[in-house]
């Protein structure tokens, strides 16, 4: 009996064995185009397992490939004669018909399809599929209605339905649907936003914001309908209407304010700082201080409130002086000490940049250093601006020191290199021309993007211009007229330039010159007045060392603040071309193909 048994189970592995080879071979046949071959095994190992009606299915798409019609309307007529719930099979036959343009017929199948539509979900999907299989989507639509109908419920195949809206183009009504979706399943709205992303044109936000507002008004319980009307002002960059919404959630669901601070931040990040700064104080005035959001929220209202006012050009100093006092109050209620420390070095900078008083900002900056247990590298960052106040000051001893601590702290890290560029820029300053060439050689391999290429800038420069005259009386008088640059004594620096230029009419400085009065421009945020000096330097200088720099500067000021994206575009063209040795050539080249409109993913 025992070997008995040995021997069945020899015979059924073997089988099975074969039956997988079989199995895999029709695969093979199919899959090469094969379908006489495919279609032999696959009726075999469908003949072997009556209920797998995979086998079955690929047996009729092998005889549909051979255009033996006949034959797969006569098996699928009998598989119909045996399973009368495999409604799928209609479909297939209504196909068959169709490709021999029996169109009377194959609308017949397809209707018979739908009068037996069974009671059951999956056999809904499966035969709207069958139908989307054959292009057939009107037909698939009917069948995801009626099986609604069958359901009672209208929205349980609103999903499908909205895909299929989708590939018919018929947007109003995928939305709809998609709307629908949601209603029923609220998880799929990031699956819902992710299409829309992909597919959506202004126009078709449009259209959705507009059924949005409907679906609002008449489905006030369901939130999910505000927040992607949210959403959809954020695609729009609507931020004001959007933090409206999620103000509007947060209030009546009694949240913690983390809808609200998301928006704050996505408003900041796009630079819309009225509205960053109305969400993070929403949170400051309607959340408890243990909310988790009340601290940042503290900070980054202040934030976005300066840098609402430095984006203004007209700002005035009683606003500056508001937002000062807003910055001591923030200050009193959590004190000096190492969790502020940020928010200290920026009132500093508001005290010494924008109300000139450089004495209350070495003050404020001087409390801060006498903390203990400050983080170092955020204390550096505060030892660098207070070097630069004393700096502006004319007290060259002590913003040395400053420096120097920081570059004997901080050696080949980044803040190193800035404390070392900065004490070289003194030096600069001072008219100690050859050290600070010296220094600025170094630089020129800082990690640092920025620094490396301002140390090259400078480096390039007091190596052309040192020793043209005997006496460097010029360089001194720039180098003079730059920093009253940094001392923000911006009409003082535009008279020592003047002088420079009708002192050295012929020097080579000129087209420094204009550059460093566009600067002057932009520091006012006078753009239009920027853009003559860089566009004066392109038309009289173009053979000088400033010229890349300016038709850069130039081509961003004509994209992101002067609206004139041609012009950019064609700069950004002619600077990779004409400067190919230029630091800017990459990031300009990049910079005009995405302004043509290039894939760069």
């Amino acid at each position: 009996m025992k070997n008995y048994s040995i021997l069945l189970f020899f015979l059924f592995g073997f089988s099975f064995n074969l039956f997988g080879q079989e199995y895999k071979l029709a695969q093979q046949y199919y899959n090469d185009g094969e379908f006489e071959k495919a279609a032999t095994l696959y009726k075999k190992l469908y003949d072997n397992q009556k209920n797998n009606e995979y086998y079955f299915g690929r047996y009729i798409n092998s005889l549909i490939y051979l255009e033996s019609f006949d034959q797969a309307e006569k098996d699928l007529k009998n598989i119909l004669k045996e399973r009368s719930k495999s409604v799928n099979w209609y479909v297939v036959l209504g196909n068959i018909y169709e490709l021999q343009f029996k169109a009377e017929k194959a609308e017949k199948q397809y209707n018979l399809a739908l009068e037996k539509l069974p009671k059951e979900r999956h056999q809904v999907i499966r035969i709207a599929q069958e139908f989307v299989r054959i292009t057939k989507y009107d037909w698939a639509v009917k069948t995801y209605a009626k099986g609604s109908e069958l359901l009672r419920d209208k929205n349980i195949f609103a999903y499908y339905e909205a895909d299929l809206q989708r590939r018919m183009g018929n947007t109003k009504e995928m939305i709809t649907a998609y709307l629908n979706a949601i209603e029923y399943q609220e998880n799929r709205m990031s699956s819902i936003q992710t299409i829309f992303q992909r597919f959506f044109s202004d126009k078709d936000y449009q259209e959705l914001q507009s059924q949005l507002y409907q679906r609002v008004q008449s489905n006030t319980d369901i939130y999910a309908f505000n927040e992607m009307l949210a959403w959809v002002f954020i695609q729009r960059k609507d931020y004001r209407n959007a933090l409206r919404q999620m103000i509007a959630i947060d209030k009546r669901n009694e949240e913690d304010g983390a809808r609200v601070f998301n928006i704050g931040q996505i408003a900041a990040e796009d630079q819309d700082w009225a509205v960053a700064s109305k969400a993070f104080e929403y949170i400051v005035t309607e959340k408890s201080q243990y909310s988790p959001y009340f601290f940042e929220a503290q900070k980054m209202n202040l934030y976005s409130k300066r840098k609402k006012i430095e984006s203004n050009p007209n700002y005035t100093k009683e606003e500056i002086q508001l937002l000062v006092d807003q910055y001591y109050v923030f200050l009193n209620e959590l004190g000096f000490n190492a969790r502020t420390i940020y928010i200290i070095i920026e009132l500093a900078e508001l005290e010494a940049l924008y109300l000139n008083d450089l004495v209350q900002a070495i003050e404020t900056l001087t409390k801060l250093l006498d903390l203990q247990g400050l983080n170092p590298q955020a204390e550096a960052e505060a030892k660098l601006s207070l070097a630069d106040y004393y700096l502006m000051s004319g007290e060259i001893w002590e913003s040395t020191l400053l420096y120097s601590q920081v570059d004997k702290d901080f050696g080949q890290g980044i803040l190193g290199h800035e404390a070392r560029f900065r004490n070289a820029r003194l030096s600069y300053f001072n008219g100690d021309f050859s050290w600070a060439q010296a220094q600025f050689d170094v630089l020129k391999n800082s990690t640092s993007k920025l620094i490396s290429n301002d140390a090259l800038d400078l480096s390039v420069f007091i190596m052309d211009n040192l020793g043209l005259d005997t006496t460097e009386q010029s360089l001194k008088l720039f180098a003079d007229a730059e920093m009253l640059i940094f001392q923000n004594k911006y009409e003082e620096a535009n008279n020592a330039f003047d002088e420079l230029l009708e002192r050295f009419p012929e020097h080579s400085l000129q087209d420094d010159v204009l550059y460093f009065k566009a600067g002057i421009q932009l520091d006012r945020l006078d753009y239009e007045g920027a853009a003559k000096y860089y566009e004066s330097i392109l038309e009289n200088h173009i053979e000088e060392i400033r010229a890349d720099n300016a038709m850069y500067k130039l081509a961003g000021l004509y994209e992101t603040k002067l609206n004139r994206i041609d012009k950019a575009k064609d700069l950004y063209e002619r600077l990779f071309l004409e400067f190919t040795g230029s630091v800017y050539a990459l990031e300009a080249r990049e910079k005009y193909r995405e302004l043509r409109g290039d894939n760069l993913q």
